[in-house]
């Protein structure tokens, strides 16, 4: 299904204009988000995110458009489902420059949400990538996501689930798809937004689920030793909600501490309706 100008259209085909920027350069944004009966999660701060986003990149966005868009595809049906929403700069000139009288693009679509993919395990090799800290590519949801996609065919094809990316200085940044976390004891540690990370959504409503828990929040590098040493190492994004991190590269990575780990995650859970 398919949220385009402003309707709902029961296909995922449209007409397109083939001078979009969005399409030639990777010029937009977008956010992801799961619905449950008919309620998209934490639809604000997905929203907040893109403004944000889309000011940084001067994208011209009305932020009632975006709205409108998730919340007819989540009222469409109540099953779970997954929303992309979609915002490129449009149609323009040939050349870098982007035009004037930008006329930004917006379509959502929506497709089936699996439980299963959700609170699952996943093995990580690193990624041959590095994050680059200038990029805006790598503080924001823009459409130039080829390095997410070289990073995840890297780790397909060395038998791992998702890949390991770093910062130019070795320090663990993220996965292709997801911010990461390790767990010592009630100790819960994340990198810090320093422009090699995407500002996750999951990842603050973890932090701040953690904090309410008793948890102690520290932000700040981490080495790959770190994580092969943690008692849990855990990646967040939006749709998967939690996943554990059973191994990196050729290191196992511990389960000690369960306790901790499982009551975060329950508690995760507990605050998705239709979980």
């Amino acid at each position: 299904m398919l949220w385009y100008d402003g309707k709902l259209v029961d296909s995922v085909t449209m007409p397109f204009d083939l001078s979009d920027r969005g399409l030639l350069l990777g010029d937009g944004l977008f956010e992801t988000l799961p619905a449950f009966n008919r309620i998209p999660f934490l639809l604000a701060p997905h929203l907040d995110r893109m403004m944000s986003a889309s000011l940084r990149l001067g994208l011209p966005l009305d932020r009632a458009t975006l709205e409108n868009a998730v919340l007819a595809l989540a009222s469409a049906d109540p099953s779970a489902c997954v929303i992309r929403l979609t915002a490129t700069r449009g149609a323009g000139p040939r050349g870098l420059l982007p035009p004037k009288d930008t006329r930004p693009l917006v379509f959502a679509t929506r497709a089936p949400w699996v439980r299963t993919s959700a609170f699952g395990e996943a093995k990580l090799v690193t990624a041959s990538i590095r994050r680059n800290p200038t990029s805006p590519a790598s503080s924001m949801k823009t459409l130039s996501y080829l390095d997410n996609v070289m990073g995840y065919q890297e780790a397909h094809a060395k038998g791992a689930d998702d890949a390991l990316f770093l910062t130019n200085t070795g320090h663990a940044a993220c996965t292709s798809m997801a911010n990461l976390f390790m767990l010592n004891h009630n100790t819960l540690v994340t990198p810090p937004l320093d422009g090699n990370i995407l500002p996750g959504v999951m990842r603050r409503f973890v932090m701040d689920t953690a904090a309410a828990l008793g948890f102690e929040i520290k932000e700040r590098a981490m080495m790959p030793a770190d994580l092969t040493a943690a008692d849990r190492v855990f990646a967040t994004n939006s749709v998967r909600f939690i996943t554990r991190i059973t191994r990196i590269d050729k290191s196992a990575i511990g389960n000690r501490h369960d306790e901790a780990f499982e009551r975060l995650s329950d508690a995760v859970a507990d605050q998705a309706p239709g979980l």
